[in-house]
């Protein structure tokens, strides 16, 4: 599983002295993010024709997170389609262990030159799947 520590802004910071859902949504965005880069999966233009993008999401919200709260966001790929992959994410306190937040990504191949869906090449899953085993050692 790969962890991705937060930092908590004050800017996160909403009128109910808590973290925003909607900031919660952009640090499950960061740890899709690292955890592509760190494993192997093109995120930029610079990295070639293939990349992946969001198609259905779900998030659970299941206790706050305030200001001085200590956590991280884990992601991992959960799901492998021909075209497609599921990311299962959690955003947790580092303190407690407990998830604050859960979330379901769908996120489809896609190419950049034809503007359309892609099969995910065997390469990436198979860089992912190593990436993940690292982890796990």
């Amino acid at each position: 599983m790969h962890t991705l520590p937060l930092q908590i802004r004050f800017n996160d910071i909403d009128m109910m002295g808590h973290i925003n859902n909607a900031v919660i949504m952009e640090f499950f965005d960061l740890g899709k993010s690292q955890y592509f880069a760190d494993a192997g999966i093109p995120v930029t233009p610079d990295e070639g024709d293939f990349c992946v993008m969001v198609v259905h999401i779900e998030v659970d919200f299941h206790s706050q997170i305030h200001w001085h709260d200590q956590i991280a966001v884990t992601s991992c790929v959960s799901n492998w389609g021909n075209k497609s992959l599921r990311v299962k994410q959690q955003v947790i306190n580092t303190v407690t262990g407990q998830p604050c937040a859960t979330c379901s990504t769908v996120m489809a191949g896609y190419s950049r030159s034809t503007a359309a869906s892609a099969v995910i090449p065997e390469e990436i899953k198979a860089r992912v799947q190593r990436y993940d085993a690292e982890l796990t050692q």
